[in-house]
């Protein structure tokens, strides 16, 4: 059986060259985790008052929760698109809460598909 993807150094370098990497055209997960950090960092701590709010890891048991996720990243749009920058219950940015709420969604998305 052929092998349709051949592994390639980013670099150019021979696979059996010291210092190769075969990485090239592989996600290159780094540019989000330290390009984002310090949106990561605040979408975080909406997760962490979730978990003490609730339980740890329980949205991920929330019956229809792609679209109750997706309503509660609508009402922080909506709230913010008003002039309200930060939730009153937890005082941290609605666009925080958006952008976890987007996460949920998504992670639930992907995970229905597996």
């Amino acid at each position: 059986m052929k092998n349709e993807h051949i592994e390639k150094d980013s670099l150019g370098k021979n696979q059996h060259e010291s210092g190769a990497k075969l990485d090239a055209g592989k996600n290159r997960v780094g540019l989000v985790l330290n390009d984002f950090a310090n949106a990561l960092l605040a979408v975080s701590e909406v997760g962490t008052g979730g978990a003490q709010k609730y339980t740890d890891r329980g949205w991920l048991d929330v019956p229809q929760g792609q679209d109750r996720y997706t309503d509660a990243m609508l009402r922080h749009h909506f709230a913010q698109a008003k002039g309200e920058d930060k939730d009153p219950d937890t005082k941290l940015s609605h666009t925080a809460h958006r952008a976890w709420n987007a996460l949920a969604v998504l992670e639930l998305e992907i995970r229905s598909q597996t």
